[in-house]
């Protein structure tokens, strides 16, 4: 990272953003001084610019294209073929449950998906379904914490924070 990461005197944290293009639209990439802050997906870039700023409202929002041009690649590359590790540090921010969710979505392979209630049952925390939708709402890294394989107990889809449509092609795709 670099100094502009860091809180400046007034201990307002900075974030680096910078946008890229995938398969299925637009993402935008924010960067804080721990790693990779947030992967939000969308059409277009204003409306993504506004999720980040209601995602970080305390933030400094830096917008830095070039300065992280090598990363946005890297993300992107990741978001057309998402298997294995993305190889560059996560600033994971959460509760002990969101958390708890989120690595357990991440060992689901790609291609394969499993049930709200199925991925509650494996937590080292006690967690309902219920529980496990809320932290896939408040996940902020798309794709690389792969809420879109989790799907209701009867095998349906149920909501995606990026769109439905997205995530039946996410799906599709991965099972291709």
């Amino acid at each position: 990272m670099n100094a502009t990461d860091k809180p400046d005197q007034d201990g307002k944290e900075k974030l680096r953003f910078a946008f890229g293009t995938f398969a299925f639209g637009s993402a935008i990439v924010a960067v804080s001084a721990a790693g990779v802050a947030a992967i939000l997906l969308g059409d277009g870039r204003d409306a993504l610019r506004r999720e980040l700023a209601e995602a970080f409202p305390q933030a400094e929002l830096i917008f830095d294209q070039a300065g992280l041009a090598e990363m946005v690649e890297i993300v992107a590359a990741y978001l057309d073929a998402p298997n294995g590790e993305l190889g560059l540090p996560l600033d994971l921010r959460g509760s002990a449950i969101e958390r708890a969710v989120w690595q357990a979505l991440r060992a689901i392979p790609c291609g394969q998906t499993a049930s709200y209630g199925q991925i509650a049952r494996t937590l080292p925390v006690p967690a309902t379904a219920q529980e496990v939708g809320a932290a896939c709402a408040a996940n902020r890294l798309a794709i690389i914490i792969p809420c879109h394989r989790v799907i209701k107990a009867d095998g349906s889809l149920s909501g995606y924070r990026w769109g439905s449509a997205r995530k039946r092609r996410l799906l599709a795709r991965e099972a291709a």
